[in-house]
């Protein structure tokens, strides 16, 4: 079955090579230019997520977001040509799942929207698994196996593999991983992330010939 977005754009041509773009890679959507006549939507009707613009008339993106979540756990990517730190994080406070700054290239947007999609089923089904390889993460009880042999995690050990292996295929930035992982607030250093990721590899990759975690340089990681 096609995944449903909603797709909320007070510019109507920006609106309109979203459609376009997004139902060419399979995805039914709709369009609106408010917030109110959004939110009205989204009380009658379900979707699978939502792009949602900060600037909008009526009711803004960030109030919008604040009441989706209120009342539902549908994935919202917030669209925005704010890219200062503090507008991601109030973004993110009001309980966007992710944000896509403006201008942006079509593969990145679809890529994150896969991403929030796949991390929403595994939230909404306590039993939703990820299989990469011979890996398996079982996202409800925190259990980790490769190779069918069981590996013991931290808690910040698995919220890092669990957060690489749910962006699969996306190259992650070490900000990125650094606020999904260890929160906005954190300042424990750079560095911390690479000591947690020697950490994950010395578990998951140090007796396979296959490594799954594989560094960018001067960008970040990846889980192909």
């Amino acid at each position: 079955m096609e995944k449903k977005i909603l797709v909320v754009e007070d510019d109507r041509n920006i609106g309109r090579i979203l459609k376009l773009q997004l139902e060419h890679a399979g995805y039914q959507v709709e369009v609106e230019t408010d917030g109110l006549s959004a939110d009205e939507k989204l009380r009658g009707k379900a979707f699978d997520l939502v792009l949602l613009d900060i600037m909008l008339p009526q009711v803004n993106g960030l109030e919008l977001c604040r009441r989706i979540k209120e009342r539902s756990s549908v994935p919202v990517i917030m669209l925005t040509a704010k890219d200062s730190v503090s507008d991601k994080v109030i973004g993110l406070d009001f309980g966007a799942d992710d944000y896509v700054t403006k201008p942006f290239e079509i593969e990145e947007l679809l890529a994150r929207i896969r991403a929030r999609m796949r991390a929403g089923e595994a939230s909404d089904a306590a039993k939703e698994k990820i299989i990469i390889d011979n890996m398996e993460i079982d996202i409800s009880s925190h259990r980790v196996e490769r190779g069918g042999k069981g590996i013991s995690l931290s808690k910040t050990e698995f919220d890092l593999l669990a957060y690489l292996a749910v962006n699969r295929g996306i190259v992650l930035k070490r900000s990125q991983i650094l606020d999904s992982v260890w929160g906005y607030g954190f300042f424990g250093g750079d560095n911390v992330l690479d000591v947690y990721i020697k950490y994950v590899r010395d578990k998951i990759d140090k007796d396979f010939d296959n490594k799954l975690i594989e560094t960018v340089r001067g960008v970040g990681y990846v889980i192909r």
